[in-house]
């Protein structure tokens, strides 16, 4: 088998790894979300319950948008075409964006929750 063959399904595989561990990590965080809604959220239905589950599902999501922008650039590193490089820049700046409001958002709901 070629070398460069190999070097090539290793990539991939690096690739899907890492995009796997994002998912991942997006999932686990939804499912906690879920149950501590089920367990918490309805039994006290008080507003700092919904927001320590919000910035708990947001950290998680934030984490695995993360991830998810390493696949993306793991993807791109082997001889990227210009088209790869445009779709990387794009995809990095949504992601990009959608990683800082959800800092914000995390940032704005953990200073109410020190508030109280």
């Amino acid at each position: 088998m070629d070398v460069e063959v190999i070097l090539q399904r290793g990539h991939q595989l690096l690739v899907t790894a890492v995009e796997l561990v994002g998912a991942f990590v997006i999932v686990v965080g939804a499912a906690l979300a879920a149950l501590r809604f089920v367990v918490d959220g309805l039994r006290h239905r008080d507003a700092a319950v919904f927001t320590r589950i919000r910035l708990s599902l947001g950290r998680f999501l934030t984490l695995g948008l993360e991830f998810q922008l390493a696949a993306d650039i793991l993807r791109t590193a082997l001889s990227p075409t210009f088209a790869q490089i445009g779709q990387l820049a794009a995809i990095a700046a949504i992601r990009t964006v959608l990683n800082y409001v959800l800092g914000r958002e995390i940032e704005h709901e953990q200073r109410q929750v020190d508030d109280r």
